[in-house]
């Protein structure tokens, strides 16, 4: 494959959207999301969507073309990019924070049928103990890279046993969809943590200026399902009891910025642990993280 395609994942916050913006201008690439909020509609502000000058200005995909009733999964969104990307004739950027999303597309995507509400409920009443007992038996390559602690990669391993018959591993040994190895080039954006924190913070503040609540009075209206993934929006809850009349709006942008500093830094974790070989831009300023990233791009005329 000779089409160029670069990979900009980071955390919320980050400026990894607007990295991804300056470089399809330089290079006439065409941006597509990596971000599992962005994906919804009725979510602009909440999910941090770029503008509609900025996507006339360049042609985005996978941003804004689902409703909030519809939820999406990884294969979904894999299927739908590798579609976006078949149809494009220049270089793409793909950008997000949904370590996930980026995953499925370097690694392929294994379609395991879906667990019965029986099995899971079953796997959950599970401690650690029992479970990596258990996986040692059916899945030992599993349990031996899960880390300790981590309960939720345990109960899946576990339950796609239980459900299948047969392990996770040899599912994602027949992952497929992945893009050819040397068709991208990857880079995450790693910004101090204090700074990245604050600019969290300021975020959420501005999103109140531009109609953050209205966006959250009018999807409350529609009465969905809290289990959506447009729901478990980083701020929904948190100004829904709000707009509810529970909490103060002072109390509720606290909470809606403690809770995004919670997801960055859960982000952060995961990319350094899933994406631990892909090349680091530490600057938080734009202009630097610019620089980092041609020093990170050989060949690249800005």
């Amino acid at each position: 494959m000779t089409r160029r395609i670069w990979l900009i994942a980071g955390p919320t916050a980050s400026g990894k959207s607007a990295l991804a913006l300056r470089l399809a201008r330089e290079t006439g690439a065409e941006i597509l999301g990596a971000d599992a909020l962005q994906l919804y509609r009725d979510i602009p502000i909440l999910s941090a969507a770029p503008s509609e000058a900025e996507r006339v200005e360049v042609p985005h995909h996978l941003i804004g073309v689902a409703d909030a009733a519809d939820g999406w999964s990884v294969g979904r969104w894999q299927r739908a990019a590798l579609e976006v990307l078949d149809r494009l004739d220049g270089p793409a950027v793909i950008v997000g924070g949904t370590g996930l999303y980026f995953k499925a597309l370097t690694e392929g995507l294994a379609e395991v049928p879906q667990i019965p509400a029986k099995v899971r409920e079953e796997v959950l009443a599970l401690d650690e103990v029992v479970l990596r007992s258990k996986l040692s038996d059916c899945d030992p390559q599993a349990e031996s890279r899960i880390s300790p602690g981590d309960l939720q990669r345990l109960r899946r391993a576990y339950e796609v046993f239980v459900a299948t018959g047969r392990s996770l591993t040899d599912w994602q040994a027949d992952a497929s969809g992945a893009l050819p190895a040397d068709s991208y080039a990857t880079v995450c954006l790693a910004p101090p943590r204090d700074a990245l924190y604050d600019r969290c913070d300021a975020r959420l503040e501005a999103m109140l200026d531009q109609g953050v609540l209205a966006e959250v009075e009018a999807l409350m209206g529609r009465n969905l399902s809290p289990a959506l993934p447009a729901l478990k929006a980083v701020g929904y809850r948190e100004f829904a009891t709000h707009l509810r009349g529970e909490t103060s709006l002072e109390t509720a942008l606290a909470a809606a910025q403690m809770e995004t500093r919670r997801y960055a830094k859960r982000q952060m974790t995961w990319m350094r642990g899933q994406m631990a070989d892909w090349p680091r831009i530490e600057a938080l300023d734009p202009e630097a993280q610019w620089r980092q990233f041609l020093a990170l791009t050989p060949g690249l005329t800005p």
